[in-house]
């Protein structure tokens, strides 16, 4: 709306100037801290599908990722080892990303160790076609105090608490980089280098003490 009342105003329209814009929304962020996580993991103690939720938690909370980026997780993009996600923009796999471009995450040990039992679990046992059905998922979680994205501001908010520096953060997380003079002229890290970095501020971060 401001830059349409510019416009005209540029083009001399008289009643431009009489044009009363609207105030701009007022964005209130959800708060999330460590014990809102342990809340909703406790949450679902009592469900059959307590290990893969307590998976899908700590798989969010530790990389950042979208929601849409989790349902979307396939065994073969989750390296266990190096605690490494791909985040794959490929749309002709049902796969992709709101940047448009392929990325990396990573998670922590305890996210892993969670993650190991659950893709044995998965593999031998479930009938279940994907890691973390969209739909399933949903209707899951939908007494749940905390939704799927919110698992995405979690990591942000506590990357910041724990120091980490915001660059990092808005590679790791697959922001637009539009706008980011040193991120997108100055600032490039290699895999390597983003790992060192986010075990220094996440590797070791505990949420179920």
């Amino acid at each position: 709306m401001h830059s349409i009342k510019k416009f005209l105003l540029h083009l001399g329209v008289d009643w431009a100037n009489e044009v009363v814009l609207p105030k701009d929304p007022v964005n209130s962020i959800k708060h999330i801290d460590t014990r809102d996580i342990v809340h909703a993991i406790n949450s679902f103690n009592n469900s059959k599908h307590s290990l893969q939720l307590k998976a899908l938690i700590l798989l969010g909370a530790t990389s950042g990722l979208r929601a849409e980026e989790l349902y979307q997780l396939q065994p073969s993009d989750i390296d266990l080892g190096n605690r490494t996600l791909h985040v794959n923009h490929n749309p002709k796999n049902g796969q992709s990303t709101k940047t448009g471009k392929s990325r990396i995450s990573y998670f922590n040990s305890e996210a892993q160790q969670i993650y190991s039992e659950y893709i044995e679990y998965f593999e031998k046992e479930t009938t279940f076609k994907q890691l973390f059905s969209q739909t399933h998922i949903t209707h899951l979680f939908r007494d749940c105090s905390l939704k799927v994205k919110d698992l995405r501001k979690y990591f942000s908010q506590e990357w910041d608490r724990r120091g980490g520096p915001t660059s990092i953060k808005k590679i790791i997380m697959g922001h637009s980089l539009r706008g980011d003079t040193d991120l997108m002229h100055y600032n490039c890290q290699s895999e390597e280098d983003l790992k060192q970095i986010y075990d220094k501020v996440f590797g070791n971060h505990k949420i179920l003490k």
